[in-house]
């Protein structure tokens, strides 16, 4: 599993958005905060309530000089679906090679329905204008966790 930490430089990246364009994250250097957020699978229901709490509260994100960039293993296509059922207003990002996933330490083992498989486990990161790692969130729990993000927004 890759190794990041707080206070060290994000690892860059390059992915496929729901709007057929590359972003990078390198894009928000100097400009503005990003909130990096994996989550398992589009249409799923904790991702929806996740994004759509993300979507809910993107002003009060925006008010701090931030982007939301989500990123799955799902499809650009799985993404433009997922965005338009429910109106999401920020960036999804394609990682179907999972090299950004595993660049970040996402993917991991997981039981399922007494079944190992990998996947991504839910994080989210809090990456200054900077380009390093203000805050690291694992294993996320989807109630409050826009709170906690809003509050390191403004650390």
């Amino acid at each position: 599993m890759a190794t990041v930490e707080e206070g060290k430089a994000a690892p860059a990246f390059t992915l496929p958005a729901h709007t057929g364009e590359k972003v990078s994250l390198k894009d928000f250097k100097g400009k503005k905060q990003v909130v990096l957020y994996f989550y398992p699978k589009d249409d799923t229901p904790g991702c929806t309530k996740e994004a759509c709490s993300f979507r809910d509260n993107l002003p009060r994100i925006e008010s701090r000089d931030a982007v939301v960039l989500g990123v799955s293993r799902d499809s650009v296509a799985s993404h433009v679906k997922f965005k338009d059922k429910y109106d999401l207003p920020f960036l999804l990002l394609s990682d179907e090679r999972e090299e950004v996933c595993n660049k970040y330490g996402v993917i991991q083992e997981k039981n399922m329905c007494g079944r190992k498989v990998m996947g991504i486990v839910r994080s989210t990161f809090i990456i200054g204008k900077d380009g390093k790692i203000k805050k690291i969130f694992r294993n996320v729990k989807v109630d409050g966790h826009t709170e906690q993000v809003l509050a390191a927004l403004s650390e």
